[in-house]
């Protein structure tokens, strides 16, 4: 069946690390959603489920793992937990309790997928033997044998097909009767557990020279194209950064262009030769959103002939499928598998630096969808990276360049994860307990998040902050927005105060504030940054009336469960406005927009990246929302900076309706299901990884979603109370258009 093939085809790549908090009873939490859980695998997922936490639902603890069937446009669900570690054992068994609810036309169960170094070993979804129709809570469970020798990884989780309702709780994954977290790990001897470089790159290097640049760069562009293109390295046969260590001395000597060839192609003559591919070459049939992009590679100005032949012929002659390294899930963003997070090099070492930079350029350069949209060229971005990368003298500096090279993506879903001290303290450890933001490009105090000693005497909401320890805002705003990672400028100024304006590693931080015209300095006294501040928007209900006429939604608190109400309480109401300055807390576009929008017309459609073919990004068909249209009145949708990714494609939905204008300023400019990169020094990060477009081509990426009124909050209505763009939103459906 179709569906073993989707599913977690390569589940396990979204942890490219080895992980055992298995947290199966999912009480374990970051942000709402269960710790090292994927919750949306399958193709069109969250368009006709949703998948999240349950608090009311439950075997034992506090919460459960929900599945829930709400539209036709995907006919199963899964959620998973992966780990690439292996294990000293014999048996692998998952074990579970399942609750279902009106299931039809398909069933509940657990799923289990163990994949070895040339594919998928063994794969199990309860087909045949999971729970359907209603049912109580009872223990399920999936054994198989377990070939230690040949496991690369071990995928587990919850699956509903069909319609209806599916809880999961307690899962425990086990070796030989022993839970994941205590069984004994196992090292096959094999080309992936080479150790000469676990230590140490060998590779010393601090100030290259022009020439050295030259070549450490075109070496940067060659290990990644065969990382991603020679079947014997895609197929991981080899232990490639292991293999770039041993090529890079001799790179790094080469005297010129000429003899850069020659240990290139030399090495590359090491590597068995491809065989002829026969489906490399067939004629792209769809939209082509982006093609490959080789770099110099192939340029024979730069490089030797016969070097550049050989690399073609690898070209034409690539790797087919999802490889050792890349995946591609049903949605189509890229899971990068397989990547060492050489978490204990808080400071790698010169080549592991380069290790770091050439991973992440090459991802990007074969699978970000918006590569083409970055303020500088991507090719350009390596050679600069190279001397920055080299130069970093301690962890500090090497968060810092990681977190540069990362911010010249332009995506706000990018930025660094991990541990790191160096980039903790660079950002700061303590923060002021206040909130501030952006008016009219100044430094605003909007809100005093905690009165710790008496900082509501000294501080102002209104106050405008002009200095930060003697440093003028605007000055401190040019120095740290190449460290903001960000689709554009206004979300770059976003993130600014609570990533470095507001943060500080002393304990009083000397600010000038200006009110009523008046300049003072002002002691702030800092907090810790994990200090648990007020809510702002506690009282703010997911739905109401703002009057008999106008209807208000909130997105971020707004669940699909609410809309029989919803329906019944603005049953009269002849306008509605909704607040997308938040992130939602539900999948809106089919439910919530069929309820306002009529016709079912497309509002949306993608570019997706080829593992078979790295670098190239098709157009999928549009997809269509609507068709119900029960509000008949005018609904204005009010977004900001704030309104990034699933709040941007819910007002695209929203939007393709004719009753549906939006009202605000430009967007976070960040849609598509994210990817996450893992890099040495137990740091992380996440891309789009997918391309968000209107139906007519129109980009959503560093541009955000279509506004039709533009409109900003000023000093004087934060100063007065007032909240701007809901009033305007408010006169312009009183006024109609």
């Amino acid at each position: 069946m179709k569906i073993l093939f989707y599913i977690i085809s390569m589940f396990f790549v979204q942890f490219a690390y080895a992980q055992t908090d298995f947290n199966g009873g999912f009480e374990q939490q970051i942000m709402g959603k269960p710790k090292n859980w994927i919750l949306n695998y399958a193709v069109n997922q969250d368009q006709g489920y949703k998948t999240i936490i349950d608090s009311t639902e439950k075997r034992t603890g506090k919460y459960s793992m929900l599945i829930e069937k709400i539209s036709d446009k995907a006919t199963y669900a899964a959620v998973g937990w992966a780990t690439n570690q292996s294990y000293d054992g014999k048996v692998v068994e998952v074990t579970g309790y399942i609750k279902t609810k009106d299931i039809t036309k398909g069933n509940a169960g657990l799923w289990m997928r163990v994949e070895g170094r040339e594919g998928s070993l063994v794969a199990e979804f309860m087909e045949k033997q999971g729970p359907k129709g209603t049912t109580d809570w009872k223990k399920y469970q999936i054994s198989f044998k377990y070939p230690k020798d040949d496991v690369v990884s071990i995928s587990v989780g919850g699956i509903l097909m069909g319609n209806g309702k599916a809880w999961f709780d307690d899962l425990e994954l086990t070796i030989d009767g022993k839970p994941i977290a205590q069984s004994k790990s196992y090292k096959y001897v094999g080309r992936q557990t080479d150790t000469t470089f676990n230590k140490s790159s060998q590779i010393s290097l601090s100030n290259a020279s022009s020439q050295q640049i030259t070549n450490l760069a075109l070496a940067g562009q060659f290990w990644g194209f065969l990382k991603y293109h020679h079947p014997a390295v895609a197929k991981g046969d080899y232990f490639w950064d292991s293999e770039l260590f041993r090529i890079l001395p001799d790179v790094i000597t080469a005297k010129n262009d000429q003899e850069l060839s020659r240990v290139l192609e030399k090495y590359l003559d090491s590597l068995p030769k491809p065989q002829p591919c026969k489906s490399c070459n067939k004629k792209i049939e769809k939209q082509i959103g982006l093609m490959p992009d080789y770099g110099d590679l192939m340029n024979e100005k730069i490089v030797s002939k016969s070097l550049a032949e050989k690399l073609n012929y690898i070209k034409e002659n690539r790797f087919q499928g999802d490889s050792y390294y890349v995946g591609t899930t049903g949605v189509g963003n890229p899971e990068f598998k397989n990547e060492r997070a050489y978490a204990d090099m808080l400071y790698p070492d010169a080549g592991y630096r380069l290790l770091t930079l050439y991973r992440y350029w090459a991802m990007i350069n074969y699978f970000f969808p918006y590569k083409h949209q970055t303020d500088e060229n991507w090719n350009d971005v390596l050679k600069q990276s190279i001397p920055v990368f080299l130069a970093a003298k301690n962890e500090k500096q090497y968060a810092v360049a990681a977190l540069g090279l990362i911010a010249k993506v332009n995506d706000t879903h990018a930025n660094l994860w991990g541990n790191n001290r160096g980039l903790s303290y660079f950002r700061g450890t303590l923060r002021a307990p206040f909130e501030a933001k952006f008016i009219e490009d100044k430094l605003v105090v909007t809100a005093i998040l905690a009165d710790t000693l008496n900082i509501s005497d000294k501080v102002k909401k209104g106050d405008i902050i002009e200095t930060i320890n003697g440093k003028s805002v605007n000055d401190l705003v040019k120095q740290l927005l190449p460290f903001t990672p960000a689709s554009n400028y206004e979300t770059q100024l976003r993130d600014l105060p609570n990533s470095f304006l507001l943060k500080s590693n002393e304990q009083l931080v000397t600010m000038t504030l200006l009110r009523n015209n008046v300049a003072q300095d002002v002691k702030i006294p800092m907090v810790s940054a994990k200090t648990k501040f007020i809510d702002l928007n506690k009282n703010i209900k997911g739905y109401d009336l703002i009057n008999n006429d106008i209807s208000y939604v909130y997105p971020a608190k707004y669940k699909n469960t609410d809309l029989p109400a919803i329906k019944k309480l603005f049953s009269n109401a002849k306008a509605m406005v909704i607040d997308m300055r938040c992130y939602p807390s539900d999948f809106m576009p089919f439910t919530f927009g069929s309820y306002i929008k009529k016709e079912n017309s497309p509002f949306v459609k993608f570019t997706k990246g080829d593992a078979s073919n790295p670098g190239l990004f098709t157009f999928t068909p549009a997809i269509k929302n609507g068709g119900g249209g029960e509000f008949k009145g005018n609904v204005i949708v009010i977004v900001n900076a704030t309104s990034q990714s699933n709040a941007e494609y819910t007002t695209m939905a929203f939007q393709s309706a004719p009753n549906v204008k939006v009202l605000g300023s430009i967007t976070a400019g960040a849609d598509g299901n994210v990817s996450t990169i893992i890099l040495p020094g137990g740091l992380s990060s996440w891309i789009s990884g997918i391309g968000v477009f209107y139906p007519d081509g129109t980009p959503t990426q560093r541009v955000g979603v279509k506004i039709d009124y533009p409109l900003h909050p000023t000093l004087k209505g934060l100063n007065e109370g007032k909240d701007e763009l809901l009033e305007k939103a408010i006169e312009i459906l009183r006024e109609g258009w």
